[in-house]
């Protein structure tokens, strides 16, 4: 059985007398520890794959099946529960508290876990230690996206799901984001899951799942994952 199963998925969504389908029989696996990229223009469905992996949604028939659990036949309690202790978030927009430090934003967030990381310690390896105690006004968009990704990483996740995490920053510190996420893959053994527009950044996945008007269209494996300071876009 493979850590992420999803089989058969369906998410529709009611507007006014109109159904549209967002999720047409999405199935696909995901093993343990791999850099998974979901790559679809807008519309495709992706963000709605990510919703429902991260607990933040529910598909309306099919299964999702997260290391041998059944999470679609989770209640609202349970859900709540599994966003908390085993998915941290990384979105395009930072979603950080102004008021907080860097430090207090993450520590914000593992406050409601057990086993969580030393907030401090993940700052300093996603290359933040000489910012830790400044606010997220006095910081770059990349440095804010490096706090993101701190305080998802400190919950000690089992899935770091991860929406447009570059499309706020330019290229070079789009490509450091890229660079700490592939790195908690292949160093930390993270399952790391990036939805993106870019077709640019799939060599760098193990396995790219490409979807097109909400269905999986291809899923390629790459036994060679590419360096990220070898892509360009």
């Amino acid at each position: 059985m493979s850590y992420i199963e999803i089989k058969h998925s369906y998410k529709r969504y009611k507007v006014g007398e109109t159904e549209i389908i967002a999720n047409n029989d999405i199935s696909f696996d995901i093993e343990k520890g791999e850099l998974v990229v979901i790559l679809g223009s807008s519309g495709a469905g992706k963000s709605t794959v990510l919703n429902i992996l991260g607990g933040m949604d529910t598909n309306d028939e099919g299964s999702v099946i997260i290391d041998g659990k059944e999470i679609s036949n989770y209640n609202k309690q349970q859900l709540t529960q599994y966003r908390r202790t085993d998915v941290g978030f990384v979105f395009q927009f930072y979603n950080l508290i102004s008021n907080l430090t860097a430090k207090e934003n993450v520590e914000l967030a593992v406050e409601i876990v057990e086993n969580s990381m030393d907030p401090e310690e993940t700052l300093i390896e996603v290359g933040l230690g000489h910012r830790i105690n400044n606010f997220p006004s006095q910081l770059s968009g990349g440095e804010q996206q490096r706090v993101a990704i701190a305080r998802a990483v400190a919950k000690n996740p089992k899935i770091l799901l991860c929406d447009e995490p570059t499309g706020a920053l330019d290229y070079n510190t789009g490509k450091q984001v890229l660079q700490i996420l592939q790195d908690m893959s292949r160093k930390k053994g993270s399952t790391v899951i990036i939805v993106t527009h870019n077709a640019a950044i799939a060599p760098i996945a193990d396995r790219v799942i490409h979807m097109h008007d909400a269905r999986v269209k291809s899923i390629v494996i790459n036994e060679k994952p590419a360096a990220i300071a070898d892509i360009e876009w």
